[in-house]
């Protein structure tokens, strides 16, 4: 069906393709006269173009009272074709179909992305009855069951751990760059992945109020109080068809020539006004896509320029997302930093932990060349033991470091804690049953953020860091890019609360993310922006705007092109409503005929369409921008 639809959409923008430029070859021969036709070539324009306007309009009249524009072009196509101007008729047709063209090109529906979503949403789930272990639908299991979870498997609901430990990645949840180690007593969320060792857990929250239904019911209304951006010339419908039949009556009444009065409603026709937003918009897409910005809703753009807060995600937008060594330090005199951290890497090199792989790939990006490792065992939840260069090395957390024994002195936990107040991840490492130092990692800031941030500053719009990693680790990155507002360990829901309580207090805001846990803030911001490159399809799907190749340098860019752009539409309007007044008067006075008219409102709509071309090359060169 999904397929069907699409199809029908595509074959109906072809349609009006080829309509256009059958009507616009018509027009021309009308004019010039060019071929000896039974009737006036104008009349193709005219059924074409014209006569889906006539019938729009007197649909939506009909069924709700509805006065758009095209109630004031279907008066005056009737007008004209009534006294015989066909092709003012024609022409009128054509310029309104084309507007209406543009729109639809760059007003794309919204992909919500919930088909992607609902995919997370694990099938089935492993329950323990009486020592034995069934396979059932998910949505079978009921608060209180016994769930057993192996490695690699997405936990079925929410629950808490009974038996077992694990590390857990909850980026889907949270955006954490970093997995997080489980016990006993710890409570996990549907749609985490388990990344090692099976662990047992009891059910607690199940079906519908599971995590990540709860997400999916999240991305499913958040862009229910997004207003959408009605067209300026639908916008004063009412207004321009009341003054232009006032117009039309009273010279007609005044003077006694109809031709004057169908002249009037010919160059009062919205023509110019339909194609001063569409036109602008479609120009700013394009110079959008030269730095790699794909936008996605046609009036995303519109939306952006009207931004208080730009709000971003710190794991993938702000930062590269993979975690890096920062630093290695030894307690040990005749132990240096680069032989420790030899070891460490040797003694993680088969370990499935995403940190113990991130150190294994920091060596070898070092320089380094992994030395062989023996006895090698992994300890769920808790580190690696190994034996290399003839020494047990035991690498892990603190808890593991006090199970086996090993006894690190205050001043060595309190170099550690330096580093984890700047949100960083601590592998202590033992050698030989003696506390031999550590190794600091961290989610590597990328190296334009900065600059990027101070330029959105210039730009007139607040920066927001709204993460859900850890206090410390928020408010250090922040620190480091110039970020004074930040909130930390938000849930997706309370992103969507902060950004709805922002825009209630009149701060529209833009929001930057690339994982799925932002895809319910992406799209209740007023402009959702989505990590292409490194975010999730579901992040992308429910974003207004992608990020093709995640050069977040290019953001303040698209700021100041979304205000040029309505700083192009502002000139457009005012020149065709002053060349329509003008075009009136000269009506009234018997000066222009209706097909001098049309020409002369044709003129305005080219002076549209030039102008608006002027965005596609635009970059701010300094001074004002809105």
């Amino acid at each position: 069906m999904k397929v069907l639809e699409k199809a029908l959409e595509w074959g109906g923008t072809k349609r009006d393709v080829v309509f256009l430029i059958l009507s616009g070859i018509a027009l021309i021969v009308s004019l010039f006269d060019l071929a000896p036709l039974p009737f006036d070539a104008a009349w193709i324009a005219i059924v074409l173009c014209g006569v889906p306007i006539v019938l729009e309009a007197v649909v939506g009249l009909v069924t709700a009272f509805d006065i758009k524009a095209d109630v004031l072009v279907s008066i005056a196509l009737i007008a004209s074709i009534l006294i015989g101007e066909h092709f003012a008729a024609g022409e009128v047709a054509v310029i309104m179909q084309l507007g209406a063209l543009l729109e639809d090109l760059t007003v794309a529906k919204a992909r919500a992305g919930i088909e992607k979503l609902v995919h997370l949403t694990p099938r089935t789930a492993r329950r323990l009855r009486g020592g034995e272990e069934e396979i059932i639908p998910a949505e079978e299991v009921a608060v209180g069951d016994l769930l057993r979870v192996l490695p690699g498997e997405t936990v079925p609901v929410d629950g808490v751990i009974r038996a077992g430990q694990t590390s857990i990645n909850q980026a889907v949840m949270t955006g954490e760059s970093l997995p997080v180690d489980k016990t006993v007593g710890d409570e996990v969320s549907s749609g985490t992945v388990n990344q090692f060792g099976a662990f047992d857990m009891e059910a607690a929250k199940v079906g519908e109020d599971s995590s990540i239904q709860r997400m999916i019911r999240l991305v499913q209304s958040a862009d229910a109080g997004k207003a959408k951006i009605v067209g300026l010339a639908d916008r004063w419908a009412t207004w321009i068809v009341v003054i232009a039949l006032s117009a039309a009556v009273l010279t007609w009444l005044v003077t006694g020539e109809v031709i004057r009065a169908v002249t009037i409603l010919v160059v009062f026709c919205p023509c110019a006004l339909v194609l001063a937003t569409p036109t602008a918009i479609m120009a700013a897409i394009g110079n959008a896509t030269k730095h790699s910005f794909l936008v996605r809703e046609g009036d995303a753009l519109e939306r952006l320029a009207k931004v208080a807060r730009v709000t971003f995600d710190k794991t993938g937008t702000l930062t590269l997302g993979t975690p890096q060594v920062t630093a290695v330090r030894s307690f040990l005199p005749d132990l240096p930093a680069q032989t420790l951290y030899d070891w460490t890497a040797a003694a993680e090199q088969r370990s499935e932990h995403p940190l113990g792989k991130a150190v294994v790939r920091c060596w070898k990006e070092s320089g380094g060349a992994l030395r062989a490792a023996e006895k090698f065992e992994m300890l769920p939840g808790r580190g690696v033991l190994a034996e290399t260069a003839g020494r047990e090395i035991l690498a892990g957390n603190r808890a593991l470091m006090e199970e086996r024994g090993v006894s690190f002195a205050p001043e060595h936990f309190a170099a550690a804690e330096q580093y984890l107040q700047q949100g960083c991840t601590i592998i202590y490492v033992a050698a030989g049953g003696r506390a031999a130092g550590f190794l600091a990692l961290a989610d590597t800031l990328r190296p334009d953020a900065a600059d990027m941030i101070r330029r959105v500053k210039e730009a007139g719009a607040e920066p927001v860091l709204l993460t859900g990693d850890h206090e410390n680790a928020a408010r250090q990155i922040a620190q480091t890019v110039g970020i004074s507002a930040v909130q930390a360990e938000c849930r997706p829901e309370d992103k969507l609360r902060w950004i709805a309580e922002s825009e209630q207090a009149g701060r529209p805001v833009c929001m930057v993310g690339d994982g799925i846990n932002d895809a319910p803030a992406l799209k209740r911001a007023c402009v959702g922006i989505a990590m292409g490159g490194v975010g999730s399809d579901i992040a992308v799907d429910a974003a207004d705007i992608a990020l093709v190749n995640d050069d977040i340098k290019e953001l303040p860019h698209l700021l100041r092109l979304s205000r040029r752009m309505m700083r192009t539409i502002k000139y457009n309007l005012t020149f065709s409503m002053t060349l329509n007044f003008v075009a009136i008067l000269l009506a009234i006075t018997g000066i222009l005929n209706p097909v001098v008219g049309a020409l002369v409102h044709n003129a305005g709509s080219v002076f549209v369409i030039v102008n608006s071309a002027l965005l596609l090359k635009w970059r701010w060169k300094g001074g004002r921008d809105s």
